[in-house]
């Protein structure tokens, strides 16, 4: 009751300070929402794309190739936390357009060699197709979009791929006797998909398994370069991987995929380090609620004492000023949690309004490679928010708090 009494506005400085340190409260906690909500959103449509196209785990024998890797697969297969296993070959190539008319464009994309059959139970290529279709029968191969549009290649153009080992047996050979140019394979674009994610779009060529081991010598049909693995939970990553290098041996090695993603590592970490720098809003926040208890506690130092003498607690006094924070607290938060909230579901809304005002494209696509501004509301997330900013907050207002449950009511009604 006191404390919601002495928080009534009586048009004086301490209600505006008051009121500022509700505002400080509820600011503070709506960008914590909208950042960490925009961040757990880029953390989880990266990781729908990457996992589109990359496995959770990759097998690697500790030599150059896997022999025999079909038995290798099916020891994999029958651990209990893997959905799916395919084998692949993966190096880089030199690639040369062959255009009808035109300059002929040449680059060096990452060649992946896959078996049709068993892709789709660790990724979403086969059904990332845009345009063709996912054939890689006779020499066939399918494009990502931005490698398509940067060769200038459709759908039936025709592609003169050179491997590493064509490249190196012409360089020994060269200024030899018996020096000879090594013809390279002539492959023919069937499909072009769209990973969802630029680098896996610009970068890499799909083959099938045995056009990719013929281009890599791999004479040995049951040779490849290692096992991708598909998860039930991607989440078990880590505890999959030592229990499939324990199954294994010594003789091969599993990486997950925080290892080879650096990236979402980066988005995870980021995430983090934004949660714990954005809260030092909070505390600012709960500076002000500390300066309008202090100000308060001094103007009325009457009263506090007058309730001392009539054998209030020292306790009673400091629940008084502690509820008073607690009120400014839980208002500013849930004001916060409010806007935070309002401003993550008309978060493009907003971004589309900005562009239109200032001409300036805040999120643009072509850096980011997401049409729209991500964003995934996670109730355990709010509720960190919530209630560290409450915890700062009765924190702040505890020093002050006390300094009035000690005041001495003798000193206090002395001058009275």
């Amino acid at each position: 009751m006191l404390a919601l009494r002495y928080l009534r506005p009586k048009r004086t400085f301490v209600s505006i300070i008051t009121l500022i340190s509700v505002l400080g409260v509820m600011l503070g906690v709506a960008v914590l929402i909208i950042v960490i909500s925009v961040m757990s959103g880029f953390d989880q449509d990266l990781r729908d794309r990457i996992f589109g196209f990359n496995a959770h785990l990759k097998v690697f024998a500790r030599g150059e190739t896997m022999q025999d890797y079909a038995l290798v697969a099916s020891r994999v297969a029958s651990n209990r936390l893997v959905r799916g296993v395919a084998p692949f070959v993966l190096g880089q190539v030199m690639v040369k357009t062959e255009p009808e008319s035109g300059q002929k464009r040449v680059a060096a994309p990452w060649v992946r060699g896959v078996n049709p059959d068993l892709e789709a139970g660790v990724s979403l290529l086969p059904k990332s197709i845009v345009q063709g279709r996912f054939d890689l029968s006779r020499r066939g191969l399918v494009v990502g979009t931005v490698f398509a549009d940067n060769m200038h290649l459709r759908v039936g153009d025709r592609l003169t791929v050179y491997s590493w080992e064509d490249l190196r047996k012409m360089e020994e050979s060269r200024g030899k006797e018996n020096e000879r140019a090594v013809l390279p394979d002539d492959y023919e674009v069937r499909g072009i998909f769209d990973a969802g994610y630029f680098e896996f779009n610009a970068s890499i060529i799909v083959t099938s398994l045995e056009d990719a081991q013929a281009l890599y010598d791999l004479e040995d049909s049951d040779s490849v370069h290692g096992l991708l693995v598909s998860l039930r939970d991607p989440y078990l990553a880590q505890a999959a991987a030592r229990a499939l290098e324990s199954e294994l041996g010594g003789d091969f090695n599993v990486t997950t995929w925080l290892e080879d993603s650096p990236m979402m590592m980066a988005v995870l970490v980021e995430k983090n380090v934004m949660l714990y720098i954005l809260f030092f809003i909070v505390i600012v926040a709960a500076f002000g609620i500390t300066c309008t208890l202090i100000t308060f506690i001094v103007m009325k130092t009457r009263e506090i004492g007058l309730m001392k003498a009539l054998g209030a607690s020292n306790r009673q006094v400091m629940w008084v000023f502690l509820g008073q924070s607690l009120i400014v607290s839980v208002l500013g938060v849930a004001a916060g949690v409010g806007i935070g909230l309002l401003a993550v579901a008309y978060r493009n809304e907003f971004l589309a309004l900005m562009r239109r005002l200032t001409g300036f494209q805040l999120f643009p696509e072509e850096i980011y490679q997401f049409n729209q501004l991500p964003a995934l509301v996670m109730p355990g997330d709010i509720a960190i928010i919530c209630g560290g900013s409450l915890l700062i907050c009765l924190l702040a207002a505890a020093f002050p708090a006390r300094r009035a449950s000690k005041l001495n009511p003798v000193e206090a009604l002395r001058h009275e």
